[in-house]
């Protein structure tokens, strides 16, 4: 099922506002726990976990700054 446009820019604010914060929170406090580790090694996790979040949500994002497709043209 696709998402609408409306739909779209709907998710992508809650994303934005709610889910990121969220998942930065999770993941500095998983950092925090690897305090020991290397630092090379942590680095790589940082950048690991900064790039995945945004995979799955490629298709939210996908054409939302443009103008609503569906809309009706002022031709």
């Amino acid at each position: 099922m696709a998402l609408s446009y409306k739909a779209r820019r709907r998710w992508s604010l809650f994303i934005l506002v709610i889910g990121l914060p969220v998942y930065i929170a999770v993941v500095w406090f998983m950092l925090s726990l690897l305090e020991a580790w290397p630092v090379w090694l942590q680095i790589v996790i940082c950048l690991v976990f900064s790039i995945v979040w945004a995979f799955p949500l490629k298709s939210v994002f996908l054409g939302v700054g443009q103008a609503d497709p569906d809309a009706p043209r002022d031709d």
